[in-house]
């Protein structure tokens, strides 16, 4: 029995999500794999002693997202990368112990900035075992943040820019996978009977009535607040996620279309499939998701962009898929002037193809197949040195 590993982490959501929907894509393959979530901060911190005494950097991530406090992100970012690297040592210890005690096949990277520890460890304690990084971002934010040079992995890019990324750190072609896009749930991908007036009118909403659907992850945003503040006359679906808060608050706003405010719940799919367009933020998950249910998108770029999410809104502009605003400040004729345009934004976007989420297992196998041949790329590796 083959073992994979999927390596991701909590922060944001959408590393789990990728883990989850690729998961359950192999299972669907049929391939004989036993498929393992590994979430890297329980590796790390298998007792939670850092997160009990001090605090959890995932919370921490996720509740600034909620917030909306992404400003500064980019000298956080490289404060973090600078303390993984004081770190290594340390981190090659704990993951070497972990790789050697549970023995992998294959490991999946599915985060970011942990890319060389989690190589050079998994070099050095199961020679020859296959390392892959999946971006789920469209494209990378080097240094150091998804692609890492001098490392002979294997990489899976769901752009044209990122493949180039890699080619351009050097990395063999041979080694650098594209795939048509993001990985999103398969549940996306289910064919549906749904008819849409008739649950629009279900849930209150007018049949006939343009309605756009905002989103910014699972834990929400107090940029909904501004939108929905500014939208009074447009129909909306407010997707909150747990933030029972940011609901209570959008359910008190003054309306003059239909609206509706969810908190969380699992059929993401079926919710989205009732809108016309999106308004979030420039999350690879989201985009991805909205654009694949054929809604052209309403985003910003400015000073709160997280850095890694800077080129996503260059990417929808060029390919006009949508809107990239300044701020959500003009919002409102940004949306009236979408409508307009609705007909010729959905063409574009129905040229689009994104299969990832199921061509993914068959690059993992032919990796694996790959390793198997004498001679091959990463069999039988030495170990490698462990600096950064």
């Amino acid at each position: 029995m083959t073992t994979i590993d999927l390596v991701y982490f909590n922060a944001g959501g959408g590393h789990r999500a990728s883990a989850l929907a690729l998961q359950q894509a192999i299972a669907q393959r049929g391939l004989d794999w036993t498929v393992r979530l590994v979430n890297l901060t329980e590796v790390l911190d298998p007792l939670g002693s850092f997160r009990k005494y001090a605090f959890s950097p995932e919370d921490y991530y996720n509740a600034r997202l909620a917030r909306g406090l992404t400003l500064g992100l980019r000298s956080e970012l490289k404060l973090l990368q600078a303390l993984i690297r004081l770190l290594h040592p340390t981190l090659m210890k704990v993951l070497q112990q972990h790789w050697l005690r549970t023995e992998p096949d294959l490991v999946v990277s599915l985060i970011p900035n942990f890319n060389r520890a989690l190589y050079q460890s998994l070099a050095a304690s199961l020679p020859g075992v296959p390392f892959v990084t999946v971006l789920t971002d469209i494209a990378d934010y080097p240094p150091h943040f998804w692609i890492e040079p001098d490392q002979e992995q294997h990489f899976i890019c769901g752009s044209p820019r990122a493949v180039q990324q890699a080619l351009d750190a050097g990395h063999a072609p041979a080694r650098i996978h594209a795939s048509s896009g993001m990985i999103i749930r398969p549940d996306f991908y289910r064919a549906s009977d749904l008819d849409r007036a008739a649950r629009r009118a279900e849930l209150g909403l007018d049949p006939e009535r343009p309605t756009g659907v905002v989103m910014f992850g699972g834990h929400g945003s107090r940029s909904m607040l501004s939108i929905a503040s500014r939208l009074p006359d447009t129909q909306l679906i407010l997707m909150c996620g747990h933030n029972a808060k940011l609901a209570g608050k959008l359910r008190a706003l003054p309306v003059v279309a239909p609206r509706l405010v969810l908190g969380f719940t699992p059929d993401v799919a079926d919710i989205m499939r009732l809108g016309d367009f999106f308004i979030g933020k420039p999350g690879p998950g989201s985009l991805s998701e909205a654009l694949h249910l054929g809604l052209p998108v309403v985003v910003t770029r400015n000073s709160w962009t997280m850095p890694q999410e800077r080129y996503n809104t260059q990417w929808v502009r060029d390919n006009g898929y949508g809107l990239v605003l300044p701020s959500f400040r003009v919002v409102q004729p940004a949306v009236q002037a979408l409508i307009a345009q609705l007909p010729d934004f959905q063409r574009r976007i129905g040229a689009m193809r994104n299969r990832a989420v199921f061509e993914i297992p068959d690059i993992l196998a032919d990796i694996l197949r790959s390793n198997e041949k004498p001679g091959s790329l990463g069999l039988g590796r030495q170990p490698v040195p462990s600096t950064f």
